[in-house]
C-alpha cells in the first residue's frame, strides 16, 4: 500500500454562504493529494502527460462526516491499496487539525494513451516506483 498525506489550507473561496467548504471542493482536495503522491514517487503528473499518458477520473465517491471551515488546515491522506494495472484506485481521508475525520472518498482513474484515446497499462517507470509498496 502507498500512502501520502498533503496539507491543504481552506481558502475563503472554497466556502459557501454558510461558511463551510462547498461539497464539490473535496474532489479538488483529492486531486491535490494524488498529484502530490505521484510527485513524491518521482513521477509528477506533468511527466506522465509528456510521456503520452492521461489519467481521467472514471468514478468518484465522497462521504461527508463533519464540515470543514475557512482557514482550517486539513490533512488529506491519499492511499493506493492495490497495484495499478490499466486503472488506479485512490482512497482518501480528510481530517482537521484536531484529527477528526471530516470526509472520506475514493476515485478510480484510468491510464489512457493521449494519442489514441484508448486505455493502456500503467507506465513501466511508474509501476517500477510503486512495486516496492506492494
Amino acid at each position: 500500500m502507498i500512502s501520502h498525506t498533503t496539507k491543504v489550507r481552506v481558502r475563503y473561496a472554497d466556502t459557501d454562504k454558510m461558511g463551510v467548504v462547498y461539497y464539490s471542493n473535496y474532489a479538488v482536495y483529492y486531486e491535490v493529494a494524488r498529484t502530490e503522491m505521484f510527485r513524491e514517487l518521482g513521477f509528477p503528473y506533468s511527466e506522465m502527460e509528456k510521456a503520452g499518458i492521461a489519467l481521467p477520473v472514471k468514478e468518484l465517491s465522497c462521504k461527508y462526516h463533519k464540515s470543514a471551515r475557512y482557514d482550517e488546515l486539513l490533512s488529506v491522506e491519499a492511499r493506493i491499496e492495490t497495484m495499478p494495472t490499466a486503472k488506479v484506485v485512490f482512497n482518501y481521508e480528510i481530517k482537521n487539525e484536531a484529527g477528526e475525520l471530516l470526509n472520506e472518498g475514493s476515485t478510480t482513474l484510468v491510464f489512457v494513451n493521449i494519442e489514441t484515446g484508448r486505455p493502456t497499462r500503467v507506465p513501466k517507470v511508474l509501476a517500477a516506483a510503486m512495486e516496492k509498496y506492494f
